[in-house]
């Protein structure tokens, strides 16, 4: 999923193959390219093989990525500009993907100096002391990242780096780099360095990234090290915020060479693509209710009873699929108990025939149902930021969007079947219960052999031979849509069952 190794973990080791001194370096052909001339040969070289440029990424093929892709090909640092949980930290992160997968360096310089371009006098008076003999060591492209979210303690010192009072004890003079004790920004050169939530920085430390945008060097303490650092510096931002009034100074703002806007996913296959690659299911989730969950997500963003200007992350609707697994795991748990209890004090014979206490000759397979959204609306309802007239009302707003889309679903994917054969369960008073604790193989004894029932499963994508569990999920996903469309009463008892039965 194009992960980025953590900048604080250990580098791989080399192969054992690569050149072990600079004489051996410059024998295979190896030129000193600065970074953005790394990333746009490498980029290059991935569009002409095809390769996937920025795994993991969805929803950007058309839109975002081709101005990102722009922006590394003209040299540009670049701000990513979108509402929360739109992936910005994602796409950035993969960009030292593009890197090559390790860069010769001079050992034990914090700068990362290249063995052909040293900055620093004692890496250049090493370099000219000990000629093709001096040593190199091997950097990975994993170990070239470097992050910083930007807060309100964030400090001069904590980016570019600050004077070491032991080191002008030992004797060096104000002026030699040696007494400097760098930051991140310098720390991570020859690499890719990111500010997310830029507009946060203080004023004051904004202008110590100035230099480092333009003229490539640092201040530190009020002298200027003349220090050309090489590095790719992306940031990110809240539209919001980067737009107010003195958030961001204007010469920052100018320094970028590419402002691009990110989006939340166009379209409702965007959203399941994106629900499936992140989420981590405890159990299985049928598609129809992942959809639901997606079509969920979208309404939420839409709804005018919520803040646009803070977005809904696509965090939301991952966090939604994965609790609503976790609700399945939780009913399977608990019908297991309910099993193991019923046979401990009436007998397995007992426990057997016990299905409206989940106990039965095979336990129950943990698969989400459609009654396990109802979960979302409280639990994540502190991932959405609503408009002001709306306070004590947000659970109530999430409920019909909730319900909305799962009628939408319905709609859209049983539209045109004969479903009668579902209405004629509950005619002349019947009733079909389900719930939380009820079990599939209850569920499916209660409404016997539905006519059309197959077609149903299959529109639903549960296939030709569905489990028992399966089935249960697709009945109580029928029975919730016709409720929803206004062909079935319900009720929900003071147990937490839910009652479907014909309406009066």
């Amino acid at each position: 999923m194009g992960r980025v190794t953590a900048p604080n973990q250990v580098s791989p080791v080399p192969p054992a193959d690569l050149p072990s001194t600079l004489g051996e370096l410059r024998a295979t052909g190896h030129g000193y390219r600065t970074v953005k001339q790394e990333l746009r040969d490498n980029l290059l070289a991935r569009m002409g093989s095809g390769e996937e440029r920025f795994p993991g990424i969805v929803g950007y093929e058309d839109t975002v990525l081709p101005e990102v892709e722009r922006a590394l090909l003209a040299g540009h640092d670049m701000v990513l500009l979108g509402e929360r949980g739109q992936g910005k930290t994602r796409l950035i992160r993969s960009l030292g993907a593009l890197l090559d997968e390790w860069t010769p360096v001079i050992p034990g310089s914090v700068l990362n100096e290249h063995p052909m371009h040293p900055l620093t006098p004692a890496s250049q008076a090493l370099v000219d002391s000990a000629g093709d003999d001096l040593a190199i060591g091997w950097l990975h492209r994993s170990m070239r990242y470097g992050e910083k979210l930007a807060t309100p303690d964030t400090s001069v010192g904590d980016l570019i780096g600050d004077v070491d009072p032991i080191r002008l004890a030992q004797g060096r003079t104000l002026g030699d780099p040696e007494t400097i004790h760098f930051g991140l920004v310098p720390r991570t050169n020859r690499g890719v360095f990111a500010v997310n939530e830029l507009p946060d920085l203080a004023e004051r430390i904004q202008v110590a990234l100035l230099n480092v945008l333009e003229e490539r060097d640092i201040q530190v303490r009020g002298y200027q090290l003349r220090l050309p650092l090489d590095l790719l510096l992306v940031a990110s931002a809240n539209p919001e915020d980067y737009t107010n009034r003195g958030r961001i100074i204007t010469p920052l703002k100018d320094r970028f060479g590419a402002e691009i806007r990110t989006h939340y996913p166009l379209d409702l296959d965007l959203e399941l693509a994106l629900i499936r690659q992140e989420a981590d299911l405890v159990a299985v989730v049928p598609e129809h209710v992942l959809e639901v969950l997606a079509r969920f997500a979208r309404d939420v963003r839409e709804s005018p009873s919520v803040d646009p200007r803070s977005g809904v992350s696509a965090r939301f609707a991952i966090a939604a699929a994965e609790t609503v697994a976790a609700a399945a795991l939780r009913r399977s748990g608990l019908l297991a108990g309910a099993a193991v209890s019923a046979s401990a004090s009436a007998g397995v014979g007992a426990a057997a025939s016990a299905g409206g206490a989940g106990a039965a000759s095979r336990p129950e397979a943990p698969v989400a149902r459609i009654g396990d959204t109802v979960s979302v609306t409280s639990t994540l309802r502190g991932k959405v930021e609503f408009e002001s007239g709306e306070e004590g009302r947000e659970i109530e707003v999430l409920a019909h969007l909730l319900r909305t889309a799962t009628a939408e679903m319905f709609r859209a994917r049983l539209a045109g079947l004969d479903l009668s054969g579902f209405t004629a369960i509950v005619a002349e008073g019947g009733v079909v219960e389900t719930g939380e604790l009820v079990s599939s193989s209850e569920l499916l004894r209660q409404v016997g052999t539905v006519p059309g029932l197959a077609k149903v499963l299959d529109r639903l994508g549960l296939g030709d031979a569905p489990s028992p569990e399966e089935a249960a999920a697709g009945i109580e996903f029928v029975l919730e849509g016709l409720h929803l469309t206004r062909r079935l009463g319900k009720d929900v008892t003071e147990s937490g069952r839910t009652v479907y039965g014909d309406r009066d």
